[in-house]
């Protein structure tokens, strides 16, 4: 299944510059997404999938720090 999300002209929502993607998720994903807009989790699918990514950027970010925390304190490991 193809979520539209279409790269285009940014749109701008509250104070955040929106850009447009389009990107391919299997149908079985997107019927999850589905259900959590369905029991209120999520306003809609495209704030569902923005919180998505969020958290994995922030996740990412996250690991990235404690990478650089433990290479920065190397020499100290016995």
């Amino acid at each position: 299944m193809t979520l539209a999300l279409t790269c285009g002209a940014p749109s701008y929502r509250g104070n955040v510059n929106m850009e447009r993607v389009t990107l391919r998720i299997p149908k079985q994903q997107i019927e999850e997404v589905e259900r959590m807009v369905e029991t209120g989790e999520f306003p809609n699918r495209s704030e569902a999938i923005r919180s998505a990514v969020r958290d994995m950027l922030n996740e990412q970010t996250a690991d990235n720090r404690q990478r650089e925390s433990t290479s920065k304190r190397s020499w100290a490991k016995v």
